[in-house]
């Protein structure tokens, strides 16, 4: 008995010694080893600060960025990315910051960053820094070699431009139901509008029409429990995160599994439903679930139905939650800071209503007519 209570404490003294050594190497060694290696390079930055990194400056910065009005300029750096925008001015265009014991270089080269995105040596690897952003969203955008290639295959041809000129008429659907509600707020007299929440409601009904089309209100449902997700990403990232802590039943880590496995439910349920329809032919396949269905059907066709070809429906509700993602936030950001910028020019702002009226008049919007605007031009169009 004595002799194995004897080889028990052994064994625990080792664990607990092994444990606070990799607790060490994780929170301190291996940090400063990396900053030493780096500093060496040439690479300036900041020094790491034990556990926090810059996460306590970064959280810092914004929060007085944000409690002030923006002065009406390009320049926002300042008011966007604070702490980027002072690093880069201190340190230069490839500077080192710390998230938490994980060390994040900036890059503002163009050159740099052209080499970065187009992997040319092979080195760049995509990474995760909290492994809860795996209940918001992962995706193609997250997945290397193999695996990159054929879900870019499958999912290419939903973006074709003839497939994107089938969403034209929900385009027009969502932007004439916003107008109209603008138009019966500003009818009997003068008002000021805040169209910023109108904006996010566009892209998400949007999103919502040309991703899941006739299961529109399901795909709303998903779009209002993938923000909530969202937010509760980014008040993880404003904390240290700790390895493990994702175990814990937190009531954050609660909720963030609980919208995780809500979303997967519903949208689950949507492919089912589409996938029946297109059985029995019902199915017109022109919003996004329906067309990646399709791509990937016809993948497997094609295949002879091989192991590992095509991508599972779990895939499919990741790449749906990723089209959310992706497009929600930067669409309707980018529009309100058009409006901003034409209401700063006010002479482009006439150039590109005129030129509106005279290509496109008070007709519906079609593809013909927008490939014709010069000013006012679109990316896809193009």
């Amino acid at each position: 008995m004595v002799g194995f209570l004897s080889v028990f404490l052994a064994v625990f003294a080792i664990l607990i010694i092994s444990c606070a050594w990799r607790t060490l190497n994780w929170v301190w060694l291996k940090p400063k080893k990396i900053e030493k290696f780096l500093r060496e390079q040439g690479i300036k930055g900041y020094s790491y600060k034990f556990l926090y990194g810059n996460t306590k400056e970064l959280a810092r910065l914004s929060k007085e960025a944000r409690s002030k009005p923006m002065d009406l300029s390009h320049h926002i750096a300042p008011r966007v990315m604070p702490f980027v925008d002072q690093t880069v001015q201190k340190f230069g265009k490839l500077s080192l910051i710390w998230f938490g014991p994980i060390p994040r270089l900036l890059v503002m080269d163009p050159e740099m960053i052209r080499d970065i995105l187009s992997n040319k040596f092979g080195h760049f690897e995509k990474t995760r820094t909290n492994p809860l952003g795996r209940f918001l969203v992962t995706g193609f955008i997250s997945y290397e070699g193999e695996k990159w290639v054929k879900h870019r295959r499958i999912i290419n041809p939903a973006f074709h431009l003839e497939k994107l000129k089938m969403m034209l008429p929900a385009f027009n659907t969502c932007c004439s139901q916003m107008v109209d509600k603008w138009r019966k707020l500003v009818s009997s007299e003068s008002c000021e509008l805040d169209v910023w929440p109108y904006l996010q409601n566009l892209t998400a009904d949007v999103i919502s029409r040309t991703a899941f089309g006739s299961s529109y209100e399901e795909g709303r449902l998903v779009f209002k429990l993938q923000t909530e997700q969202a937010n509760l990403f980014i008040q993880s990232l404003q904390s240290i995160y700790i390895s493990g802590f994702r175990f814990l039943p937190t009531k954050r880590n609660r909720r963030m599994k609980e919208i995780y496995k809500e979303v997967k439910t519903l949208v689950r349920d949507i492919i089912t439903k589409r996938e029946a329809a297109m059985r029995s032919g019902k199915s017109q396949n022109e919003d996004l679930l329906g067309l990646l269905l399709e791509s990937n059907l016809k993948e497997i066709e094609d295949n002879g139905n091989s192991k590992n070809v095509g991508i599972t429906i779990d895939e499919v509700i990741e790449e749906c939650k990723l089209f959310y993602f992706a497009g929600q936030e930067t669409t309707s950001t980018l529009l309100v800071w058009t409006m901003i910028v034409l209401s700063m020019h006010q002479d482009w702002q006439e150039k590109a209503r005129e030129e509106v009226l005279q290509v496109i008049g008070r007709k519906t919007p079609d593809f013909d007519g927008l490939s014709h605007l010069k000013i006012v031009s679109f990316a896809f169009v193009r």
